[in-house]
Order: C-alpha cells, then sequence, then structure tokens
C-alpha cells in the first residue's frame, strides 16, 4: 500500500512508523513545508521518500493522510484535489471536524466517497519527525467521523488503518 503524509511531524509520523511496524504500508511518502523537516523524516525513518502535491505523488496513492494543523487543511486540499487518483482514499487526523468537513465539501467535493474524517485522541506538547513514536496510538481513540457520501470500503479502510496503530477505534 502506497501512503502519502502530509505532516510528517508527532501525529503524521506517529502513524507512519506504526503502519510500518503493523508491515501495512509499502511505502511511505511525507510531504511538508520544509526540505529540512522532511530529510530528518528520512534520516529518522518516518518516511520512504518526498513527495509533493503533484499527480507524480498522488495519482497511484491507495491512502492520502492529513496530519498537518487544521488551519492548513484547505489550501492543501484545493492543491490535491486535481491530482487524487480514482481510488485514493483521503483522512485526515485533524483536532476538530466540523471545520474540516467543511473545508472537504468546499475543495474535495468530487472525492467525498473517499474522505474519512477522523480525530485521534492522543497527541503531546512535542513536535517534528523526531517526537513520532510506533506505539503513540496504542491503546488510545480515535474517533472516525464518517461523511453521509463514504464508501463503505473507505471507511473500513481508514478503520482498518488506525486499528493497525493499535488504536481503539470508535465511530
Amino acid at each position: 500500500m502506497k501512503i502519502v503524509i502530509f505532516g510528517v511531524g508527532l501525529i503524521g509520523g506517529s502513524f507512519a512508523l506504526a503502519l510500518k511496524q503493523a508491515k501495512v504500508a509499502k511505502k511511505i511518502i511525507g510531504v511538508g513545508r520544509t526540505r529540512a523537516s522532511l530529510d530528518n523524516a528520512i534520516s529518522l525513518g518516518v518516511i520512504d521518500a518526498i513527495g509533493d502535491a503533484d499527480a507524480v505523488t498522488l495519482n497511484d496513492a491507495d491512502i492520502v493522510m492529513l496530519a498537518m494543523p487544521v488551519g492548513q487543511m484547505g489550501e492543501v486540499m484545493a492543491r490535491i484535489a486535481p491530482h487524487l487518483g480514482a481510488n485514493t482514499i483521503v483522512a485526515d487526523a485533524g483536532s476538530t471536524k466540523q471545520d474540516v468537513v467543511a473545508l472537504a465539501y468546499q475543495h474535495l467535493a468530487a472525492h467525498l466517497a473517499r474522505f474519512v474524517p477522523a480525530h485521534p485522541i492522543a497527541g503531546g506538547e512535542v513536535s517534528g519527525a523526531s517526537a513520532a513514536r510506533a506505539d503513540l496510538y496504542r491503546n488510545k481513540k480515535v474517533v472516525i467521523t464518517p461523511l453521509k457520501e463514504n464508501s463503505l470500503e473507505a471507511i473500513k479502510k481508514i478503520h482498518g488503518l488506525w486499528q493497525a496503530c493499535g488504536a481503539e477505534v470508535r465511530e
């Protein structure tokens, strides 16, 4: 499975490490704001490669995880929308849902069947790829908040990924 993670700090980086530990991901590509943070994530083994919000990175991705601050999600959604593959599932790990869902309706309208919002109840006061831990989600709650437009397949896939991270998944 090819997974692209936007934001490879504590939340996204921990998602990546947990999926690597569970041997779920074939390749994890990181996308971020600075090359230095992405280089650090590669050196720490958090991601396998660096990508961008473009067709080369996104078109054949199985999963795209949005793990950046909620205030950046609208811009990122707008940038990725034209490049998402027909079967790519997009999820988020934002700390709020109402505004993220509104942004998805605005920017990912053609992809709503495959946009599955979620909220991991985990984190810490540290940030960056060096703060990422494979066990961050173990025995922590993750609340999936499906949209009425979501396909059952997309919901099940995101549910399974969070379970592979060790999380207790709720809807």
